[in-house]
Parts: structure tokens; sequence; C-alpha cells
């Protein structure tokens, strides 16, 4: 290698870290941690980010530290629900799975990941744990409200079907999100039994579905990029430009934060 070489990866920007907390899975009688490549491969890809997969089922005690070496949060889906007590209500779907560990994770990363300034990116159920993590709570049974669509899946359809673009998502005028994907509406998929309901302090809408339901926040009074929508856009991100912008936004707020922590100390050493 030649030495203009050696200092051109020296001189080159590191790559945002993001942290992903996994999610519990149970195989053959042992407790997994687990985190699907759906999820990692558009963060790589499009975000341009090197993700970092925290294990949920060790408690806080080392959040801190995880945070010190972090340039942004991403919440993932997952197949379980948040556990009710959490937005102070009664389990109505004792049937359906819950992760009391990622929730008792998660909630305290948001609000000291906030607390840090950093970006957070919410998908389905990340959107979720955010709203909880600011007060807000749910619809638990969305699909038996009155007035509501069931924006559930059909489990025996295959997986590209499940994931299909199945209903219209109406973007706030003029929004963020608005100007960032240049559209009125876009159409989205649809995998979720649950939805928002009370939106927590500091929360605002950025799309609808249809039925009115919210799709899409941030929280432009608590952070300089907070943002979370309840389809699923690592889908096949590539193939969806939507998506691709979406992923591309979060990857430029975490590179901002890789720029806002570079000291001229920093930058000394790096020419």
């Amino acid at each position: 290698m030649s030495n203009s070489n050696i200092g051109n990866k020296k001189s080159s920007p590191r790559k945002p870290v993001v942290l992903m907390s996994m999610g519990v899975q149970e195989r053959k009688g042992h407790d997994y941690q687990v985190m699907t490549h759906k999820y990692i491969v558009p963060l790589v890809e499009h975000a341009g980010c090197v993700p970092v997969l925290v294990p949920t089922c060790c408690g806080t005690e080392d959040l801190e530290q995880y945070l010190d070496m972090a340039d942004g949060v991403y919440l993932t889906g997952a197949g379980s629900n948040i556990d009710p007590s959490l937005y102070g209500q009664d389990n109505q779907t004792p049937g359906k799975a819950q992760d009391r560990n990622r929730d008792l994770f998660d909630l305290p990363l948001i609000k000291a990941a906030l607390a840090r300034g950093l970006p957070i990116f919410g998908i389905c159920r990340g959107l979720q744990e955010i709203n909880v993590a600011l007060g807000g709570d749910m619809y638990q049974k969305l699909y038996a409200e009155p007035g509501f669509n069931d924006h559930r899946e059909n489990s025996d359809d295959p997986v590209d079907v499940q994931y299909s673009a199945v209903h219209g998502v109406r973007l706030v005028p003029n929004s963020w999100l608005h100007k960032l994907l240049q559209s009125d509406e876009i159409r989205v998929n649809s995998l979720h039994g649950q939805g928002l309901k009370t939106l927590g302090k500091g929360i605002e809408a950025l799309a609808h579905a249809e039925d009115g339901l919210v799709e899409a926040i941030h929280a432009p009074s608590l952070s300089p990029f907070l943002f979370a929508v309840q389809w699923h856009p690592e889908w096949q991100a590539a193939k969806n430009p939507d998506s691709i912008k979406i992923f591309q936004a979060f990857g430029d707020a975490c590179r901002q934060q890789v720029r806002n922590k570079t000291t001229p100390h920093d930058l000394h050493h790096a020419a």
C-alpha cells in the first residue's frame, strides 16, 4: 500500500456507530438474543452505519457505556408486544408474546439517548417504544377498535405478500417527512395489531393511515432527529426509493453526530 493510500485512509471520516437492541427468542428450550437480517442490511447499505447489537437480557447497568460508543440508536420491530403495565393498562392480549427485558432496556435507552442528543430511528415496535417512553399509550387491539381498519398481515400468506404495500399513508403537509419524500401520500405495508393511541410528550404526527391512525412521528422539540414509523421500510429497502431516503436521512443525522464529536485534537491526529 502506498503512503498516499495510507494517508487517505487515515483522513477518511469514520462511519457512525448505531446501537440496535436485540430481543428474546426461544429455540429448543434455550433463550436466544436475536436481530433479524432484514433490519441490519439497510442500516449498513443505505444509512452507511456500523451496527452494534446490544443484548437486552442483562439489564441497564452498562447502558451508559454502550451510549458512549454510539452515534445513533435504531429500534427495530419484533414479534413481541410491550408490557401494557408500562403504560398503565391491563393486558388485553395474554396470548401474544412479550419481551419485558427489551421493554426495561429500551425505555431507559430512549430517554438516555435523548439526553445525549443522539439520533433515534424506530420501526414498528420501536415506534411504540418511543411513544411509551415519552408517556404515551397504545391501542392493544387496534383491529377491535371502532373506526380503525385491521392492520394485521395474514400469517398464511407468503412473506412477500405479507410485506406488500397494502394501504396509503398521508403525509402531514409541509412536514419534515413530506419534504424528505416529496410526496403527499405513499403506499406502505402493514403488519401490526397494535397502534398509537395517546401521543407521548413532545411527539408530533408526521403521517396518518387512511383510517386516521398515526403511522409516523417525530419530536422536534426534544431532538434534532427522532423519527419512527409504524410500517416496515427495512423490507426490501433497496427496491423502495422512499425507504432508501429514510435510511439515508438517519445515516446523515448519525454522520452529523460524528462531526459534532470531532474535536480539533481529533482532527490534528487524523491529518
